[in-house]
């Protein structure tokens, strides 16, 4: 995998260029866990904490990084770093955050497409879909719509779903039919999401792994000293 493939493009090398940040490595945050972040540059990962100077800067939580966010860090150990800086994001997912009122917390950032997925059932909601179109209209995201259940949905439900469609959403979306057999155009996305499914796996059982080795570590150390002590 290369940075091409986690979305970079000539914006963000000139802004790099621009703003003299040449002398850190890029990367792109994939994963949020309490103020520590992993970060990927497409061949590796680095388990990542932000510089003091951005911590006590910051005016708001949105001003840390967030999973989806393009940052510029320096790397100090094979799968360790410091996150100097955040890049200017193109689109935000955010909701206000829960027991603070007037801040917003955010999702994801910098994401073009999102999928929004509702069964042609007697589950198809117009009003759901209108809240989650409102949510990708403000992020500045391009929202499709995938339907799924084709294959059990009768002619008069196709038509009636798509009757609301055409009445209430003014703006045209892209929709893609899906039904229980067949994946059809959705193939290649579905691959793509099992392998950050199964890799963010991996990277979980890694960190289990390693805390696992540094409690029996601390356990020896501690061993040793009551040896020395008596």
């Amino acid at each position: 995998m290369t940075l091409e493939d986690l979305g970079y493009d000539t914006a963000i090398g000139n802004y790099i260029i621009e703003n003299s940040l040449t002398e850190f490595a890029l990367g792109r945050v994939t994963q949020e866990h309490r103020e520590r972040y992993i970060v990927s540059t497409g061949d590796d990962e680095y388990d990542a904490e932000i510089t003091g100077n951005l911590r006590y800067t910051a005016e708001s939580r949105a001003n840390f990084p967030a999973v989806g966010d393009w940052v510029t860090m320096s790397v100090y150990d094979s799968n360790s770093a410091i996150i100097h800086n955040v890049l200017p994001r193109k689109s935000v997912l955010e909701r206000q955050a829960v027991g603070k009122t007037g801040e917003k917390q955010i999702i994801s950032s910098n994401i073009d497409v999102a999928l929004i997925v509702q069964s042609i059932d007697n589950n198809f909601s117009i009003n759901r879909l209108e809240r989650y179109l409102t949510i990708c209209y403000a992020s500045r995201i391009e929202p499709v719509l995938v339907v799924s259940k084709i294959d059990l949905a009768t002619e008069d439900e196709i038509r009636a779903a798509t009757d609301k469609l055409e009445i209430r959403v003014q703006k045209k979306i892209n929709t893609i039919l899906l039904s229980n057999i067949s994946l059809k155009g959705m193939d290649e996305i579905m691959v793509l999401f099992i392998r950050e499914q199964q890799r963010f796996q991996t990277t979980i059982a890694e960190k289990h792994k390693k805390e696992r080795e540094f409690g029996r570590f601390q356990k020896s150390v501690m061993k040793d000293k009551k040896k020395e002590k008596y």
